[in-house]
């Protein structure tokens, strides 16, 4: 009789009496086989129960879990949802704040001052790079300049310094040296 409880089957007076080898009108007419069938039948049921418990336990407990887990997110992005709210509102009255300080002609004022020195960058922009070009001319020139007056300063020179020959400007050193004091 333990058997069937074992392997999950539902224990009736006809599945006993089968599973015994025994009648049916045995089980119901001894008292004895049907008060071990009724046993059975309710430790069956009381162990099913258990079972059955355990496992309603375990899926509650997943369930709850996650239930908190729920609870905690929505709570967090409440808060979060709140505290956009009030940035919101904060840079809402920024906005009214600024409404309220530039009054709708000066709002037009404004954007024709800007254009107006937007126009001006644009201008100084322009003179600026002129300026620019004709800074690097002027630095050519005089580069250009320089070379030209150290070339005719060479050619100056070179026309003007008299041609002596090499053994007298040999000997004219070696007097210096001898009439100079060695220190």
């Amino acid at each position: 009789m333990s058997r069937p409880g074992r392997e999950r089957v539902r224990l009736t007076v006809r599945a006993i009496a089968g599973r015994a080898g025994l009648s049916v009108t045995f089980c119901y007419e001894n008292t004895d086989a049907r008060a071990l069938v009724r046993n059975a039948a309710v430790s069956s049921r009381s162990r099913h129960d258990r079972e059955g418990q355990a496992e309603h336990e375990r899926t509650e407990a997943s369930w709850r879990e996650r239930a908190l887990n729920a609870e905690e997110e929505l709570s967090r992005t409440q808060k979060e949802v709140l505290a956009q709210r009030q940035q919101i509102g904060e840079l809402l009255g920024q906005i009214r704040y600024f409404d309220q300080m530039v009054p709708g002609e000066s709002v037009q004022r404004l954007v024709t001052e800007n254009s107006t020195l937007k126009h001006r960058v644009h201008q100084l922009t322009q003179e600026h790079r002129k300026l620019q070009e004709r800074l690097e001319g002027a630095r050519s020139n005089l580069r250009f300049a320089e070379r030209r007056i150290a070339d005719l300063d060479a050619r100056f020179l070179d026309q003007n310094t008299p041609q002596q020959p090499q053994g007298l400007i040999a000997g004219s050193q070696d007097r210096s040296k001898k009439g100079s004091p060695s220190k």
